[in-house]
């Protein structure tokens, strides 16, 4: 899936709960819902934009179970790989998560990527991780649980839950935007690294394109990762300029932390940040922006090891 267009699709941002982590809050005062016929427009048009690859995420989508069938659908039957992003809030049971899961995959479904963290926990029972992710071994379909963490002494023992459970899993940091962005940060151990960052572009409910699927809509004294909006462009044209962006061509190749440096960044200072955290402190920043887009095509195309 390396070298294929594939972007998050964010259908609502309706959740069922309401995590003190959660980067998607904030973003938009309202809970939006994108229309269920222009969801299937966007998708049937994806195909002429060689796009390869749908995960569909932004709230809690199988909210919408009938409709994000439907469009799951869509994406099989044009050889779309359809990914869901859920908290599992529906697998109470064995037998529910068994239903659910048959209805997933009867529709073509590609992959199936489930939360858990300490934060989603405290709403969501931590047996049902374990019926979703057994559901999926018995209908075949591939799964992974994201574990979230801020890489606390207390995260050891949902780790643990995860290893004698015999869960697949990936341990992912917390981003801190949305409401994480109040969250106190811990001492980092870690080596000077690039931080490159693949920034795979988000469409949200409201038909705007953001170059990264994170955080990228929490710059708003630049917005320098949104793109534009369906309504204006069509997605061939957005996603050309993701692709030619030579900032964000930087960011994926050259990685953060080479380009905080060259912003006049202290090494010292660099390693103190997390990655999206050092990308939004230099883009973020209208006249640190104006200065590197000056470069972005002279003097920056040398700055490598």
């Amino acid at each position: 899936m390396k070298n294929f267009r594939k972007l998050a699709f964010g259908y609502s941002t309706k959740c069922n709960v309401r995590c003190e982590h959660c980067v998607a809050a904030g973003e938009i005062p309202h809970t939006s819902t994108m229309p269920l016929s222009t969801a299937k427009t966007i998708i049937s048009k994806m195909t002429e934009a060689d796009v390869k690859g749908i995960s569909f995420t932004a709230g809690e989508p199988l909210i919408f179970l009938s409709e994000i069938i439907e469009l799951i659908k869509i994406c099989a039957i044009n050889n779309i790989y359809s990914r869901v992003v859920t908290n599992g809030f529906w697998a109470k049971t064995s037998q529910l998560s068994d239903t659910i899961i048959l209805q997933l995959k009867s529709a073509g479904l590609s992959q199936l990527r489930i939360s858990f963290s300490k934060w989603h926990q405290k709403n969501i029972d931590r047996q049902n991780i374990v019926n979703a992710a057994e559901s999926c071994k018995k209908a075949g379909i591939n799964y992974f649980i994201s574990f979230v963490t801020d890489f606390s002494k207390e995260d050891e023992e949902y780790e643990d839950f995860l290893r004698n459970n015999n869960l697949k899993f990936f341990p992912e940091p917390v981003i801190f935007a949305g409401k994480a962005e109040s969250f106190k940060r811990r001492e980092l151990f870690t080596d000077y690294q690039d931080n490159c960052c693949p920034m795979n572009p988000y469409i949200s409910p409201d038909l705007d394109m953001f170059a990264c699927c994170d955080a990228g809509s929490h710059f708003t004294n630049t917005n320098f990762f949104h793109l534009g909006n369906l309504a204006n462009n069509s997605i061939d044209e957005l996603f050309l300029k993701s692709e030619t962006n030579s900032l964000y061509i930087h960011i994926r190749n050259m990685g953060i932390t080479p380009l905080a440096s060259f912003a006049g960044f202290k090494s010292r200072d660099i390693i103190k940040y997390r990655k999206c955290e050092l990308c939004k402190l230099i883009f973020n920043s209208p006249d640190r922006l104006k200065s590197l887009e000056k470069v972005s095509d002279t003097l920056l195309n040398d700055w490598y090891r």
